[in-house]
């Protein structure tokens, strides 16, 4: 079977990948690989970190693609041969005040209903693991089996196994021949045919593609990296709350610390000064050693987001899967989605994920039907 995947960023690699290992031919299509979202993302691994009121169907989610990432790590670094920069030590979630820290109190108890490990710890104790954390964290959730990976990385081991099928191109219209979709049209005037389509364009808008209610949640991150003698700042990753404001600093193992938190929806694709001043003010908050590092990179870029933070994924019609939406979960989520997306569009059930997954993530959740858009 032949699927064209539109879409280069971690999720259609990961499906494309999938796809692959079931038997498929692949063709991507993305004119800029990699680029988008999944060259921002700091690649936390964080099922149990990322839990927050509200988004009960996302649990199970987060949990099963975390239990998937092992074996999809080792596989595509077995594969490629490429260091995908993961990192085991795991995560601690910082309090920057008492107002903070009955906030990780509070969604500690959450997370250990969704089955979630994780330890109640106090500053000094933080301290004793990770040096660097300022003397004013007063407690901190320690989360051993929450990691991290380097996205660019693992993007990168990715396309590496993509050279002969993937197309620099835009895809411009989904072409469909009565109420199926059969293959793309690029913007360099060619049509290609396939017997499925998945696409993973993120909020990008395609003439003839379902329509879905994806909205653009632009994020700040800044890349820094510690003088010689402080090298290694940081060995696991470090997130917190400062004045109720999310923080996180997520340490890769050549040095580099990606800082990072930042969300707006003011649909500005310029990197915001304002945002640049909150992460590195709340970033020195909890690990004032990150003022005498260098800043060797500023990126924003948008992420997709849905209605209730879930992705979409599932069929469009007898010939289009869509996988998108996956707002701050696309690195966590790309075992899953993959696996998913690739499972949907060539017929297989997806018997192993938890049950009522599949309906938590429709595309139809919010309608009768998702409309084609003729824009």
């Amino acid at each position: 079977m032949h699927v064209i995947v539109v879409g280069a960023g971690i999720i259609g690699l990961a499906t494309a990948w999938h796809l692959r290992r079931l038997g498929a031919v692949v063709t991507i299509i993305d004119p800029a690989p990699a680029q988008g979202a999944s060259h921002a993302a700091a690649g936390m691994i964080a099922p149990a970190a990322e839990v927050v009121w509200g988004q009960t169907p996302l649990y199970p989610l987060m949990r099963s693609s975390g239990e998937l990432y092992p074996g999809f790590t080792a596989e595509v670094a077995s594969a490629t041969g490429a260091e995908l920069g993961l990192n085991s030590t795991g995560t601690l979630v910082c309090a920057g005040d008492r107002a903070d820290l009955q906030t990780l109190r509070e969604l500690r108890g959450a997370q250990s209903a969704a089955g979630f490990t994780t330890e109640l710890i106090s500053g000094s104790k933080a301290r004793a693991v990770e040096p660097s954390l300022a003397p004013s964290i007063i407690g901190a959730v320690d989360i051993p089996d929450d990691w991290s990976v380097d996205p660019r990385r693992l993007s990168a081991a990715l396309l590496s196994m993509t050279t002969e099928t993937l197309v620099r191109e835009t895809v411009t219209e989904v072409v469909r021949r009565g109420d199926t979709t059969i293959g793309v049209r690029l913007a360099d005037g060619r049509s290609l045919e396939a017997d499925q389509v998945v696409l993973s364009t993120g909020s990008a808008s395609i003439t003839g593609a379902p329509v879905l209610p994806v909205r653009q949640v632009w994020g700040d991150v800044l890349r820094l990296r510690a003088q010689a003698e402080h090298t290694p700042l940081l060995t696991r990753t470090i997130r917190g709350l400062v004045n109720g404001r999310a923080v996180y600093l997520v340490p890769r193992p050549d040095g580099e610390i990606v800082l990072g938190a930042s969300s707006r929806e003011d649909g500005r694709a310029a990197t915001s000064a304002g945002a640049v001043h909150r992460l590195l003010q709340d970033g020195q908050r909890l690990v004032p050693g990150i003022l005498d590092c260098d800043i060797t990179e500023v990126t924003t870029r948008a992420r997709p987001g849905s209605p209730d933070d879930l992705p979409f994924i599932g069929r469009a019609d007898d010939g289009c899967v869509v996988s998108t939406g996956y707002f701050r979960h696309g690195i966590l989520l790309a075992p899953l989605g993959g696996r998913l997306g690739a499972e949907l569009a060539l017929g297989i059930s997806p018997d192993w994920l938890p049950d009522g997954a599949l309906d938590s993530v429709s595309p139809h959740r919010f309608s009768e039907a998702a409309p084609v858009s003729n824009a």
